[in-house]
């Protein structure tokens, strides 16, 4: 068996929301694109910049985002429930397309213990740095 995974990513033009959630065998995921910027509608994103995250977390030890590159940089650790948004956004540390190596801006989710029944409902809210 695997995971029971839900995605859904609403393109709104001037911001990106997507919704995951999981309800676990036990297995658990590791490093699996959650935000895959080279999919999205608009072809000039040059990086995606995090400014909101609501999150419940139940039975994973915690749930890691990160930013997919050649040496991946994590985005936060959740666990348990929260809510964050950051007023000046969190941004991906890529500062050019260049600049780091790997999948730019791609955002990756790894669970950490995984248990049968484990689950998460994360809701994060993007907004797009455009290419000038």
């Amino acid at each position: 068996m695997a995971d029971t995974v839900t995605s859904n990513m609403q393109d709104l033009g001037d911001k990106i929301v997507v919704h995951i959630t999981s309800i676990s065998d036990g297995t658990g995921e590791s490093a699996v694109v959650k935000v895959d910027r080279s999919a999205l509608s608009l072809a000039d994103i040059a990086k995606l910049n995090l400014q909101e995250i609501r999150w419940n977390t139940q039975g994973f030890a915690s749930v890691r985002l990160y930013w997919d590159h050649t040496a991946d940089d994590t985005i936060m650790v959740l666990s348990g429930n929260g809510y964050e948004y950051f007023e000046h956004t969190l941004i991906d540390p890529n500062t050019s397309a260049d600049a780091v190596t790997g999948a730019i801006g791609d955002v990756l989710l790894t669970t950490n213990a995984a248990v049968s029944g484990a689950t998460y409902d994360i809701t994060m809210t993007f907004a797009p740095l455009f290419q000038r």
